[in-house]
């Protein structure tokens, strides 16, 4: 499988978006892009990798401008690669609208699968492509921010930047 990336900076730390011909696999936010780009080859290790700056200039620009809470309806094509469970956790993250939040129990009842929120959790964790599969709006049933897989901050900047407010400050 070949799989383009580019990289660059953001308010939130080094961003890389990375596409295979279907569509974005992976978005990621680190300190630096040598540490985006590691996070990527662990992810796909066996896969041909190639920069590609300019092809991938409009996705970057479009995740930047997430991050920034503007163009939040953006559509982006998606290439998710992850288990069943996590495929339908990670379509039910795409239903809730850009200012709102739900609980992981909430995704859990959704998908009808009420006792599963640690594994709805988890499914939040291994999200590919962060910002544009917004596992940032899952919260804490008490309204505390809960866990995030990037960098600390990012969720609560994430959330504030789309104008979310309610968010206990707990970590």
């Amino acid at each position: 499988m070949e799989i383009k990336f580019t990289t660059g900076t953001s308010p939130l730390g080094s961003l890389l978006v990375a596409a295979t011909d279907k569509g974005l696999c992976i978005v990621s936010l680190r300190e630096s892009d040598a540490g985006a780009e590691e996070h990527l080859r662990a992810r796909f290790p066996k896969a041909e990798l190639r920069r590609d700056d300019a092809g991938l200039r409009p996705a970057l620009d479009t995740v930047r401008e997430r991050i920034a809470g503007r163009k939040l309806d953006s559509a982006l094509p998606l290439d998710l690669q992850g288990t069943d469970f996590q495929r339908e956790v990670w379509s039910q993250l795409l239903s809730i609208p850009p200012g709102k939040t739900r609980s992981y129990l909430d995704v859990a009842q959704a998908i009808n699968r009420p006792k599963a929120t640690r594994a709805v959790a988890q499914a939040c964790g291994a999200n590919p492509v962060a910002v544009v599969v917004p596992c940032h709006r899952v919260v804490m049933s008490d309204g505390s921010i809960g866990g995030y897989s990037g960098l600390p901050g990012v969720k609560k900047a994430l959330l504030a930047a789309e104008g979310v407010e309610q968010v206990n400050a707990a970590t």
